[in-house]
């Protein structure tokens, strides 16, 4: 050990990770008022998706919601625990197609009726901010296109020296 232990500094993101989960909980809690145990919110939009363009594979579904393949791999995983996707061999050895469930289908008209509700939560949350969260979000972004968060990292960053070169 070179210094004193960074992470007894509060985080910095930690505030912003307790916000979005229980924002997700609030959501779940819906689900559950509503009878729909085991769904979880990250299955919202991949379930909506399924149900407009049909099967897709892993990678054409993550590309569609613009995650990453081992995101939505695992929410495929977790959807089809709770018996709401199907995965079935793909056009080539090394792909899945995966499809919407009875159950899966019977749950996108109310997925889709939140999905809704909670925008325009999110829009009349924007209006009682002094400070839109999406404009907030959109200048983050702006500001990380001017500079990367990476460029920003290295700027800031203090090396150790290397192993064995400490005297």
């Amino acid at each position: 050990m070179t210094s004193s232990d960074p992470t007894a500094i509060p985080d910095p993101w930690h505030s912003l990770h307790e916000l979005l989960a229980a924002m997700d909980a609030e959501i779940e809690q819906v689900y559950l008022e509503r009878g729909l145990d085991g769904v979880r919110t990250r299955f919202a939009y991949p379930l909506i998706r399924l149900a407009h363009t049909g099967p897709l594979t892993i990678r054409e579904l993550a590309k569609s919601l613009n995650r990453s393949h081992s995101a939505i791999s695992q929410t495929v995983a977790a959807m089809r625990k709770e018996g709401l996707v199907t995965s079935e061999p793909g056009p080539d050895a090394r792909t899945r197609r995966i499809d919407l469930t009875e159950r899966g289908r019977s749950l996108v008209p109310f997925l889709e009726a939140e999905w809704r509700a909670t925008h325009q939560t999110v829009a009349e949350l924007d209006g009682e901010l002094p400070y839109a969260m999406t404009a907030v979000v959109e200048e983050v972004r702006r500001a990380l296109e001017r500079r990367s968060m990476r460029e920003r990292i290295l700027h800031h960053l203090v090396e150790p020296p290397p192993l064995g070169s400490q005297g």
